[in-house]
């Protein structure tokens, strides 16, 4: 019975989030909470409840001061010169530009958020595309490149939802696959240079001498330009001591972003409406962590994933269950067409994990092999990412086109991703 109410749960949660019919921070309450009554617990949920957000609680803390960390460092005008120098490096050489979309993309999407990277990367290069006759398609597919490989860092939503789901420390899970990450990124702006290589043929020579200056900056009150390089050295110093591991993640961003508010914005009354500015994002984020908390609690505390787990180890010939990480990683880019970030790493990821398991395993690489496509490099093409209407929206493009053109890529890059890390050993075949 425990595993058809937990089969009942996973499919009434991705019914009443992909249809709209309830938002995915109430479904995640509610849902388990009515199934565990079902099935016959009372006073026990607490309990459950309680234990998944504990699990999840460091993760949350972490993602909340990431948000505001970056936040601050954009406010502060920190990329701005770094924004200046690529545009000037661009030139009027398609090759050039589109690899310096490809690199502003990934600079802007440090803070993970896909809006944020289209409504900054879009605009400032579209000019360029324009004057120069380039496509806009190849304007979406390497703007989606870009910030779809760079949402697999570890404070990226999907690698912290699978690190929430499977209850283990974002490093954990992200530092093993660090360089297949940073060899998809190569291979991005390897994609992005043949891309414009390919455009170069359509440069009429009448513009040679006449591009728009798109490298004009407006100062805001915000700015911080003496502070460049002290924010700077504080990304690189965060992000080194996050990688090498010598403090957990949310210790890290805690202290980062006291230090990044108080050395630019050193005024109390500045620092509130900085972190009001940002808290919204950061609320949103954190309170579908912590109702996932209850979800995952309930399902595990219940029993009904290793009810379900067992059912599916059962039936699954041998074969495919000892590889279950390898074909998680396959599907994990194409899944984004089908499953919410929320439905697929709360609701599927920990079934998948647990059956896994049963297999020998490692559940921590089926995570990983999640977050090499799922809402990463698919997430800029999925129909169900508001982020992919604002991209498709600014460059002016079909839908249909976008993926036609993105799609294939995305899942080549996944591809390499999957490929390097099965080299390296972080996934087992």
């Amino acid at each position: 019975m425990l595993a058809w109410l937990g089969l009942l749960t996973i499919l009434l949660l991705l019914f009443l989030v992909m249809t709209k019919k309830m938002a995915a921070v109430v479904a995640l309450i509610l849902v388990p909470i009515f199934t565990a009554l079902i099935a016959g617990f009372t006073f026990e949920i607490i309990d459950f409840v309680t234990e998944g957000i504990k699990s999840i609680a460091t993760t949350g803390v972490m993602f909340i001061f990431a948000i505001l960390f970056f936040g601050i460092l954009t406010d502060a005008g920190t990329f701005k010169p770094i924004v200046k120098k690529l545009l000037q490096f661009a030139g009027n050489d398609p090759a050039k530009v589109a690899l310096a979309t490809a690199l502003l993309a990934m600079l802007v999407h440090l803070d993970g958020s896909g809006a944020v990277t289209f409504l900054v990367t879009v605009p400032a290069v579209l000019p360029l595309y324009d004057k120069l006759k380039m496509k806009r398609t190849t304007l979406a597919t390497i703007v989606a490149l870009s910030a779809g490989t760079m949402n697999i860092l570890p404070w990226g939503g999907p690698t912290i939802r699978a690190a929430s789901a499977l209850d283990v420390q974002v490093t954990t899970l992200f530092n093993p696959i660090l360089i297949p990450v940073l060899i998809g990124l190569i291979t991005v702006l390897v994609i992005a240079f043949i891309l414009g290589k390919r455009e170069r043929k359509s440069v009429p020579e009448i513009i040679q001498m006449d591009l728009p200056d798109t490298s004009s900056e407006v100062q805001s009150e915000l700015d911080r330009p003496k502070m460049f390089y002290p924010n700077i050295l504080l990304i690189i110093i965060a992000v080194a001591i996050l990688i090498i591991g010598i403090a957990p993640p949310h210790f890290i961003f805690i202290v980062a972003f006291a230090l990044a508010i108080t050395l630019n914005y050193p005024n109390p009354k500045m620092q509130g409406e900085r972190i009001n500015a940002h808290a919204k994002a950061a609320l949103l984020m954190a309170s579908i962590l912590f109702a996932a908390g209850c979800f995952i609690g309930i399902l595990d505390g219940s029993g009904m994933i290793d009810a379900m787990a067992e059912g599916m180890v059962s039936q699954m010939p041998e074969a495919v269950g000892s590889h279950l990480a390898v074909i998680t990683g396959l599907v994990s880019m194409p899944a984004s067409l089908l499953f919410d970030p929320d439905s697929f790493y709360f609701g599927i990821l920990p079934l998948i994990a647990t059956t896994a398991s049963h297999f020998g395993v490692d559940p921590i690489e089926v995570g990983r092999a999640a977050i090499m496509g799922q809402m990463t490099t698919g997430f800029p093409v999925s129909p169900l990412t508001g982020a992919t209407y604002l991209l498709i929206g600014l460059t002016g493009v079909e839908l249909g086109d976008h993926q036609k053109k993105t799609i294939p890529l995305a899942f080549l890059v996944s591809f390499i991703i999957l490929m390097i890390s099965i080299l390296i050993g972080a996934i087992t075949i």
